[in-house]
């Protein structure tokens, strides 16, 4: 498994010894694996360059979890008229064990936009998206040493519980300048029919265009449809 997560910090190919400085796995190892891994359909060699790419079986199985994501196909209208209100780059995403993760976006049509992508997971402490998780799942803070992407990352744990506090009372989270200096973002919960946290629906832009104020304004529209998609999961807000 550390082998074929490794294939995500390359672009399209990549070589045994590259994996194996990735993974720390010895290169005889990572050759091994390789061989069981396309056996099974997980990787394709490429002949022409001796490399490796991943393979059709995995198209397969992500294509198995999305059929089960329901939320996505409701959520996505939601994302268009967040796009259509706001110009900025509407995304939802599914919490995860350490982090959430991607699963579909409306982009911004704006000249200059926020980029997202499918799959991608949300930094717990460094982005809007994963202080809402936090704040609203079970699952367990992450650890004391966090990582700094930016001068305005919050590696402070009692700094970062006070601001998770902050989230679950206002029902949203913000991230300025925190994972990307050039990025800021709106989360808000999306809850199911038990209270439990289903989905997180964000909005992402340039830090220039998305300042308070856009933030500000952009908010109502973020709450509202949040709210929506969570009374359409059969959740009742507690008075």
């Amino acid at each position: 498994m550390r082998v074929l997560d490794a294939f995500l910090e390359f672009p399209s190919e990549v070589g045994t010894n590259e994996l194996s400085r990735r993974t720390g796995i010895n290169a005889s190892t990572v050759s091994r694996l390789l061989s069981t891994l396309v056996h099974g359909g997980y990787v394709e060699h490429v002949p022409e360059t001796g490399r490796y790419r991943l393979g059709p079986h995995l198209l397969q199985l992500a294509n198995h979890v999305s059929g089960r994501l329901d939320l996505r196909a409701t959520a996505h209208p939601h994302l268009e008229a967040l796009e259509a209100a706001t110009g900025e780059t509407a995304t939802l995403s599914i919490p995860g064990e350490g982090e959430a993760v991607t699963v579909d976006f409306v982009a911004s049509r704006a000249s200059v936009a926020s980029v997202a992508r499918v799959g991608r997971p949300s930094v717990a402490h460094a982005t809007a998206t994963g202080k809402v998780m936090l704040a609203f799942s079970r699952r367990p803070a992450p650890p004391v040493e966090l990582e700094a992407f930016t001068d305005r990352t919050i590696v402070d744990a009692k700094r970062l519980r006070r601001e998770i506090d902050e989230v679950r009372e206002q029902g949203y989270a913000q991230a300025v300048k925190e994972r990307e200096a050039d990025l800021n973002a709106l989360a808000a919960p999306i809850f199911g029919a038990a209270g439990d946290l289903v989905g997180i629906l964000g909005l992402q832009g340039p830090s220039a265009r998305f300042g308070r104020k856009a933030r500000n304004a952009a908010l109502p529209a973020l709450l509202e449809h949040a709210g929506a998609l969570s009374a359409g999961l059969g959740y009742n807000e507690p008075t």
